[in-house]
């Protein structure tokens, strides 16, 4: 599993790396079945101006490829993550459970084809 935080625009943060990689875990765990190569990239970006920041996260493996990000003005970083990481973790629940569900109906067609 490749794993990668970045930080565009500011200085790293190892407390916030530390956090990130915490609330990470249950993506990796959703994950552990997946075949390999699997990518997860975080991306950091901090407004200049106010606190308007921006948390972009990316998953990509043989099955996924989902993007996920999340800016809104007056949140500070900890929430931000926090909403994307859980807005990641309901995609790929939806994702695996139409996976399944077309994996289901592939062994059904000729039955629903004799129906007819």
């Amino acid at each position: 599993m490749h794993k990668r935080i970045t930080f565009r625009n500011m200085d790293s943060s190892e407390v916030m790396k530390e956090y990130a990689d915490g609330q990470l875990k249950k993506i990796e765990e959703f994950l552990s079945n997946e075949p390999t190569p699997i990518y997860i990239d975080l991306v950091f970006e901090p407004s200049k101006v106010h606190e308007h920041h921006r948390v972009e996260l990316r998953v990509k493996t043989t099955h996924y490829d989902l993007v996920s990000h999340y800016e809104h003005e007056g949140m500070a970083f900890y929430d931000v993550i926090d909403r994307v990481i859980d807005t990641m973790y309901k995609e790929l629940h939806e994702a695996k459970s139409k996976h399944v569900d077309e994996r289901k109906m592939l062994g059904r067609k000729e039955e629903f084809k004799k129906q007819r």
